[in-house]
């Protein structure tokens, strides 16, 4: 049940980052990126894109509350081959066949990954101290890699704003299945908890970033890089935080890698690919993202 829930969600995350990125496109977003998706909101396209977000994020949570992290997580890489076909039909969206391939090779690595590694076991709770280790090493990689996209080429911006919120993402994801494990306590239990909050703050960041990549118009690097960095970066919270184990021979181990590294291709030729929106505002939009 939970593959179906895991698929769904990237379905319906996927529709909404394409229209998000049509939102995104369609007027200007210059500013500064703190306030950016207050500005979105006025947008009735991007508002359809946040439902569709929303939707995503229930059949997500309810993935992740009867899965385990580096299970669910990795299926969503599935959003890279919905994304493409619906940017297409969307939003105009040039998608050359190379990127088809790559976004291929991304979903099918990834997939194969999870097949391989085979995740099983975890607890489902963290020490505190463990979450704070890990807020820190998430803010030293996202907040470098943030800093450096606000310069340079549309599809090199989107590929960096993409890994940084693709870590973000899968800090959400865990984050999300600690209050749904928490909701057999009570609703009150949740809402009094520093997990509710801090997935609050974690989403907020994840969908600014999201979007300020989805503003560059290259969807393929967008999609690809956040879509491969989400499950890579839950497989290791899962290992990390919730003691979920992976259970490989050694030459399960060589293909688990083999899969990594061809996920990893897969995600570093969509990032140089040109494709963009054929749209009049696209160079405007261009221009204006790194804000």
């Amino acid at each position: 049940m939970e593959i179906v829930l895991a698929l769904t969600s990237a379905l319906l995350f996927a529709l909404g980052s394409v229209l998000q990125q049509k939102a995104g496109l369609d007027a200007s977003s210059a500013g500064a990126s703190s306030g950016l998706l207050l500005r979105m909101a006025r947008r009735p396209v991007w508002l359809a894109g946040i439902a569709s977000d929303g939707l995503g994020f229930v059949a997500q949570a309810a993935a992740l509350g009867i899965g385990r992290l580096a299970v669910v997580q990795p299926l969503l890489v599935a959003s890279v081959v919905f994304a493409l076909p619906l940017g297409v039909r969307l939003s105009g969206q040039r998608v050359r066949r190379g990127d088809v391939a790559a976004a291929a090779l991304v979903a099918v690595s990834l997939v194969g990954f999870l097949t391989i590694a085979s995740p099983s076991g975890g607890r489902s709770e963290a020490p505190l101290t463990d979450w704070l280790i890990v807020a820190i090493v998430c803010a030293a990689v996202c907040a470098p890699i943030a800093r450096l996209a606000r310069r340079g080429p549309a599809p090199r911006r989107a590929a960096l704003l993409g890994t940084a919120t693709g870590v973000l993402f899968a800090l959400s994801a865990a984050l999300t299945k600690a209050v749904v494990d928490e909701l057999h306590s009570g609703i009150l239990h949740v809402i009094g908890s520093w997990e509710l909050y801090a997935l609050a703050g974690v989403g907020y960041a994840s969908m600014t970033l999201n979007q300020l990549a989805l503003n560059t118009g290259a969807l393929a690097a967008t999609i690809a890089t956040s879509g491969a960095l989400d499950p890579i970066a839950s497989v290791v919270l899962g290992l990390t935080l919730f003691h979920e184990s992976l259970h490989a021979t050694s030459l399960q181990a060589v293909g688990t890698l083999a899969a990594l590294t061809a996920a990893l291709l897969g995600m570093a030729v969509l990032a140089r690919s040109q494709a963009h929106i054929a749209h009049p505002t696209m160079s405007r939009a261009d221009s204006e993202c790194s804000a």
